[in-house]
């Protein structure tokens, strides 16, 4: 009997199940968005409860569409939107609270709190992560702050914390009827929580944030047995697990040190693989876990995190309706031969890596009368490849790597003059695999490994081609000098929005 290994991606703005042969390749899609709730400026929430409606239905949906009983399934892995902030009662399963987003911002006041003693890098060296309102163990101490009967509870052992991946779980294989409360190292390194070096939670972290334990998940491996799922169907091992940057990462058979990926979507988020031990960073990334097998040492990353990329995108459709879909953006940028000294710095929530300034906001700046809708669609295509360029620039900076390849997956790298311009302005290949879906595909390999549907690593790196590569033609001196005005335009972004302490 032909078997196959599904992934449930659940990401910001939708939940998918994907099944995938043998060879990587991808048999079968089912997709549902999600709604996204801005109660107020800064504010990002999630319902918990229609992310778990939606996934059930999609690997309903997908086995159905596919003629496939879950019989047909050795494994299951899971990758999810990071940094993305739950809490619910472990006796009903009823979240407390909507999810908080990992772009949401309300908690930058605890962020400033805690950098008045040692600055934004004091927990760097234990975690990994300067504070910022982005991770998730803030986002946490947030809830239990502002929840009512949160925290007591949370000291009482009845409310259980975690990041989608936790919550998906802990559903999958129960519930409040006995599931599983798990997450893998990977989600774990997104807490500020977990040490780099033991990979348990710190005591020392816990007490700062003030944060129970008894509420937090055990830690496990990106790939191994967890339990079985006992709905939407049951008997299905879930065998691997990793945050969606982390898979994309494995997905992209990046197993070597100084082999590099980003991942366009939402926002970007680059990473590169630099070995078994962590290399700290000082030029603005973070360190991070990059997989764990079961058994294994663990491969460690630095990751450096865009917010708004994709997203703004999204926003030139939905807020100033300049376009109607978002692959209407190219045809647009294409317009024009250029910018027209247009440049667009969407820090709508801040701007992460490199900066990490939670007081940035969005400009658009160069505006004449000779700007048009066209150079505004470029801009904003064009602020992606930027960003990507700062990331990559601090990456060879940390790690004394260069990057010689850059490879590109998400729902962006159909946007031909967008990854040629990140070509021209990296001055290196970008390359596009065969198999887009590289995020599910990792969470899919960390499945079947554990499972033994792949022996080894080495077949995943076979699985691995090309689809198309990118290859920079910009000319030195006109590199040198759109990147500066680029930089000049960023540090106009910079503390925009002061608030007073």
């Amino acid at each position: 009997m032909t078997q196959y290994v599904g992934a449930i991606d659940q990401g910001t703005t939708s939940s998918r199940f994907i099944v995938f042969d043998r060879e990587g390749h991808l048999i079968v899609c089912k997709q549902r968005e999600h709604a996204q709730l801005y109660p107020r400026p800064g504010h990002v929430e999630h319902d918990p409860l229609e992310i778990w409606r939606n996934t059930q239905d999609v690997m309903r949906d997908a086995l159905d569409a596919a003629g496939l009983t879950p019989k047909d399934l050795l494994s299951i892995g899971i990758t999810n939107q990071r940094e993305t902030t739950l809490i619910w009662d472990r006796r009903t399963g009823e979240p407390l609270h909507n999810a908080l987003v990992w772009q949401d911002t309300r908690n930058d006041r605890l962020v400033t709190e805690f950098a008045r003693d040692g600055g934004r890098d004091r927990f760097r060296a234990l975690t990994g992560l300067p504070l910022a309102s982005y991770f998730s163990g803030l986002k946490l101490r947030w809830l239990l702050d502002h929840v009512d009967g949160a925290r007591e509870k949370a000291e009482a052992g009845d409310v259980l914390f975690g990041n989608i991946d936790t919550w998906l779980v802990w559903n999958l294989t129960g519930g409040p009827e006995g599931g599983l409360h798990v997450t893998d190292v990977t989600n774990a390194s997104r807490t500020q929580l977990m040490s780099l070096e033991t990979l348990a939670w710190d005591d020392g972290m816990l007490a700062t944030f003030a944060i129970p334990r008894a509420m937090l998940p055990d830690i496990v491996s990106s790939s191994q047995v967890y339990g079985e799922t006992r709905v939407p169907f049951a008997g299905v091992p879930i065998a691997g697990i990793l945050g969606d940057q982390q898979a994309a990462l494995f997905g992209q058979t990046c197993f070597q040190p100084g082999e590099a990926k980003n991942t366009y979507g939402t926002g970007c988020f680059a990473l590169m693989n630099t070995g078994e031990k962590p290399v700290p960073s000082t030029c603005g990334l973070v360190t991070t876990l990059g997989y764990k097998l079961d058994g294994q040492p663990a491969v460690y990353a630095l990751e450096g995190s865009i917010a708004i990329t994709g997203a703004l995108v999204q926003w030139l459709r939905d807020n100033l309706h300049m376009i109607q879909d978002s692959a209407e953006v190219e045809r647009l940028a294409t317009t024009v031969e250029d910018n027209g000294g247009v440049y667009f710095v969407p820090a709508f929530s801040g701007l992460y890596a490199p900066h990490w300034n939670e007081g940035a906001r969005g400009l658009i700046i160069g505006l004449t009368r000779y700007a048009n809708r066209g150079h505004i669609a470029r801009a904003c295509l064009e602020a992606t490849a930027f960003q990507t360029h700062e990331v990559l620039e601090a990456m060879e900076t940390d790690s004394g790597i260069p990057v010689r390849e850059l490879r590109s997956d998400g729902g962006m790298v159909a946007n031909v003059t967008l990854m040629q311009f990140q070509a021209d302005i990296l001055d290196v290949p970008v390359v596009r695999p065969k198999v887009a879906e590289t995020t599910a595909l990792g969470a899919a390999y960390a499945a079947g490994l554990a499972t033994g549907y792949w022996k080894s690593t080495d077949d995943l790196v076979r699985n691995w081609g090309v689809d198309r590569r990118w290859e920079p033609n910009m000319e030195a001196a006109q590199r040198r000098r759109i990147t500066a005005t680029w930089k000049r335009a960023v540090k106009r972004a910079f503390d925009w929005d002061m608030q007073d302490d």
